[in-house]
């Protein structure tokens, strides 16, 4: 069971951003909290306290007791902006819920242990896909989703459907194909791999035939030539002495 806390909200007339401005420097926090099938509200909150409770929460997921004057509804915090500069919460929405219906939430994806493919092959854990999407209550939310790579090898992954929650509780509706860890080789260790292959393909060009250079040719071209001028001439002087 999640924890509990109870924050206190009053609604807020002022709109515009001058008005939120004003809001902001008395040490106010503007809000919005959205019910399905019900208008949004406007409301306004003590900014020191909610991020004094946020400091002590862990997890993305909170669950909280809104309450505003003499209601309190049980609502999930759905989102939280801050300055891009100073970090300051400027506006916080939450979405009202009801604790026996189920909801569908983005959580984290937590890898545990060492792959074998790094540990004993020389591979490269690469994480993939950082959330899944579950539907449950919203008492049974979970902080992150937990995968075992530990048996993990050089060219195998691990997708959505590898995912093992209780059934009973959690429906994952992330597409199940969709990888989630896999583990690789480093780059320049394929290529070196991939390189012999590559130089082999060249060997018989290389070592077996070698083009002669342009005055080898002429040269070879000169032998050729040479014996047999030498040989039509002593035949014709051999010939010329028979006859004398």
């Amino acid at each position: 069971m999640k924890e509990q806390m109870v924050i206190r909200a009053s609604p807020r007339a002022a709109q515009g951003s001058s008005a939120v401005r004003r809001l902001r420097r008395a040490g106010k926090l503007p809000a919005v909290v959205y019910g399905e099938g019900k208008p949004a509200v406007a409301l306004e909150l003590a900014a020191h306290e909610f991020e004094k409770m946020l400091h002590h929460h862990q997890g993305e997921h909170l669950i909280l007791d809104l309450a505003i004057g003499d209601e309190t509804k049980k609502v999930l915090l759905q989102e939280v902006q801050r300055d891009a500069l100073t970090d300051r919460l400027t506006h916080v929405d939450f979405h009202e819920i009801s604790m026996t219906r189920k909801l569908r939430v983005e959580v984290p994806i937590h890898l545990v242990g060492v792959p074998v493919g790094v540990s004993q092959q020389g591979g490269i854990l690469d994480h993939l896909l950082r959330q899944v999407e579950i539907e449950c209550l919203p008492a049974d939310i979970p902080e992150r989703v937990e995968v075992d790579v530990s048996a993990l090898e050089v060219g195998r992954h691990l997708s959505v459907r590898d995912i093992r929650l209780d059934p009973a509780r959690f429906t994952v509706t992330t597409a199940p194909d969709i990888a989630i860890a896999a583990v690789s080789m480093p780059k320049a260790e394929e290529e070196a791999a991939a390189a012999p292959a590559e130089g082999a393909a060249a060997e018989p060009e290389v070592l077996t035939e070698k083009k002669p250079e342009e005055g080898e040719e002429a040269a070879a071209g000169k032998e050729a030539k040479e014996p047999k001028a030498g040989k039509e001439a002593k035949e014709k002087g051999g010939k010329e002495k028979a006859e004398k």
